[in-house]
């Protein structure tokens, strides 16, 4: 069981296919060891970044497997399982698998398409997928933008507080610093709040976030680093300019095409996931060389991960 709060910087990986669009399970070895060089704590696998929400059951199964084949001795490595967030049945069956195979820790959303009437419901969901698992910390994913599942999550924290005995904390991927500082602050900061906006880090440090999970870890970790150590240090002008840097990095995302973008980035870095599977909208070939030179425009081969 994963006791302790996590610190720093947590990937959520790509999953890497082949050109054929079948998993890339062999690049996996190379993709852990380049977090492990850049000072990145741990995989958030299967997510939003790692289209979990694309493979099949037995594809999440093989990248789990993948994974913990080598993390689950590296006690420095937090390894975090994405389960889903629509078929609960099919999350209990992962959420075993999971705790089989050594994961640190499962996560879960808001099924988004029978939506939960409450986070009571939502709740129920949670426990009864925690309870497949009852030796593996859990940790639910707020993503309203993806999920449609707009609950406020200190309304959830009481719900499951009683229910859930291996709830640890949430993955916080949205804007309401009101309710993620209150969050933090629940009974004492009894729980472990993840932040996961890259572009507002620096907002969540200044509330007290310690640990954060993101998909631009994977390829500009140093970026990040650099910003935390200057907030620690006191220097606000120099963290609010690596804000900002993050911020030119990430509105590139969105310049050619959204979340396929970061595979972009990852070819960089010379890490080759291939490309995101339908109906996410890949970048074109032709688009690729003028996303080259603006990724050379900001300076990228000063902050990126090294491989």
């Amino acid at each position: 069981m994963l006791n302790h709060k996590i610190e720093g910087l947590i990937s959520a990986p790509f999953t890497p296919f082949h050109a054929n669009g079948e998993l890339n399970l062999e690049l996996i070895p190379e993709y852990y060891q380049s977090l492990k060089r850049n000072d990145v704590k741990g995989a958030f696998i299967c997510g939003s970044t790692g289209e979990g929400v694309a493979l099949t059951f037995d594809e999440k199964v093989s990248v789990l497997k993948a994974w913990t084949s080598l993390t689950k001795d590296d006690t420095e490595f937090v390894l975090m399982m994405f389960l889903g967030g629509t078929n609960v049945k099919e999350c209990r069956e992962l959420a075993i698998i999971a705790e089989q195979e050594g994961a640190d820790a499962i996560s879960f959303t808001s099924p988004f398409y029978f939506k939960p009437a409450n986070v009571t419901q939502l709740a129920k969901c949670c426990a009864v997928i925690a309870e497949a698992a009852p030796n593996t910390a859990f940790y639910y994913y707020h993503i309203p933008v993806l999920t449609g599942g707009n609950y406020a999550m200190l309304d959830l924290l009481k719900e499951v507080e009683s229910i859930v005995p291996t709830f640890k904390g949430i993955k916080y991927t949205h804007e309401d610093f009101m309710d993620f500082l209150s969050c933090l602050n629940y009974k004492n900061k009894k729980y472990d709040m993840l932040w996961g906006r890259d572009e507002n880090m620096l907002s969540s440090l200044v509330l007290g976030s310690k640990g954060a999970v993101g998909s631009t870890y994977n390829y500009a970790a140093p970026l990040y680093h650099a910003l935390i150590s200057a907030f620690e240090a006191g220097d606000f002008d120099k963290a609010n300019a690596l804000q900002q840097k993050a911020i030119d990095m990430i509105t590139l995302l969105g310049k050619y095409g959204g979340i396929a973008t970061g595979k972009a980035y990852m070819k960089l870095i010379e890490l080759d996931c291939g490309e995101f599977r339908l109906p996410v909208r890949n970048m074109e070939a032709e688009a690729f060389q003028q996303f080259r030179q603006d990724v050379k425009a900001l300076g990228f081969q000063n902050f990126n991960s090294t491989t």
